[in-house]
């Protein structure tokens, strides 16, 4: 079987393309060809560019969809939504996305939730040395890391870690923090942006990880990090509670409607009302990839093309 990827760019280190390195690793590790042209399957990151979506099974993974008030968020979506109509499959990262697509979308005949996974390979052998310096005189070390755009809530991050940490408590924020209004405490310090090795020796040198973004579908980070064994620190909106571990806390919040809102307006939060997860889902990216070849074996089977 020959995966043929569309919208998928290895260089970039974004959230789904982040997700389809580790992905694509585990296709080499299983014996599986894949790349950007025509193959006996075509797995479709959000949305196809094809004019054909009909020439070969097509299976399209979708994190989410766009219902920012203050974008274009029909057009936006419109592409998206014409290859969801088309695809034999979906794969949806989180039962949270599946359910945001489907209000707005509607059902789809054949639908799969399969989450994003950790390259445990990877994590097992980047060593994390501690020399005799600041970290080793901290109760707890934390960090977080995103593309720090408003809905992943910096602020209120930082206001956590400033809340609930002890005064030998440290704060390490990667990320671009371009145009991010950041206070000064020696407490917090910040790394910039850092490639997927820097991140996972940051996260095995951390004992918390705070992610309070709102309406995310599926955060990688957060997999990452609770794969390196850090306690998550999330809030219940979106779907990043199915991937946090059920060692993580959890911040309650009012439950969304699934309408179009302002999302760069995130609520405030109120730390008090917070609970331990339930959620304890698989996270191993080697048994995400079979759950995927699964996914794309069923459709070559079907158009015979096995």
């Amino acid at each position: 079987m020959f995966v043929m990827l569309e919208n998928v760019n290895l260089e970039n280190n974004g959230g789904p393309n982040s997700f389809a390195k580790k992905l694509v690793h585990e296709f080499e590790v299983l014996g599986v060809d894949y790349g950007p042209r025509d193959g006996d399957v075509s797995l479709c990151f959000i949305e196809s560019h094809r004019k054909d979506l009909k020439s070969k099974p097509l299976v399209q993974r979708l994190d989410g969809i766009y219902f920012n008030l203050e974008q274009p968020y029909e057009r936006q979506n419109a592409n998206i939504k014409r290859t969801y109509d088309a695809a034999d499959g979906v794969i949806f990262q989180s039962e949270f996305s599946k359910k945001l697509v489907t209000t707005w979308f509607g059902d789809h005949d054949n639908s799969h939730v399969i989450h994003n996974g950790a390259n445990l390979d990877l994590i097992n052998k980047v060593s994390v040395g501690r020399e005799a310096s600041i970290l080793d005189k901290c109760q707890d070390i934390w960090c977080c890391a995103a593309s720090w755009r408003p809905h992943k809530r910096l602020k209120e991050n930082i206001r956590y870690f400033q809340e609930h940490s002890s005064p030998t408590d440290i704060l390490f924020i990667a990320g671009d923090l371009q145009g991010q209004k950041i206070p000064k405490d020696d407490k917090i310090k910040y790394l910039g942006v850092l490639n997927q090795e820097s991140l996972i020796k940051l996260y095995k040198t951390c004992t918390k990880f705070i992610h309070l973004a709102w309406l995310d579908n599926c955060p990688n980070v957060v997999v990452d990090a609770r794969a390196c064994g850090c306690e998550i620190i999330c809030s219940n909106s979106g779907g990043t509670p199915e991937v946090a571990g059920p060692s993580a806390t959890v911040i309650d919040m009012k439950p969304w409607d699934y309408k179009p809102s302002k999302l760069y307006d995130p609520p405030s939060l109120d730390f008090s009302k917070k609970f331990k997860n339930s959620h304890n889902i698989e996270y191993d990216m080697h048994s995400i990839a079979k759950q995927y070849l699964n996914v794309l074996g069923e459709f070559c089977e079907k158009f015979k093309k096995i």
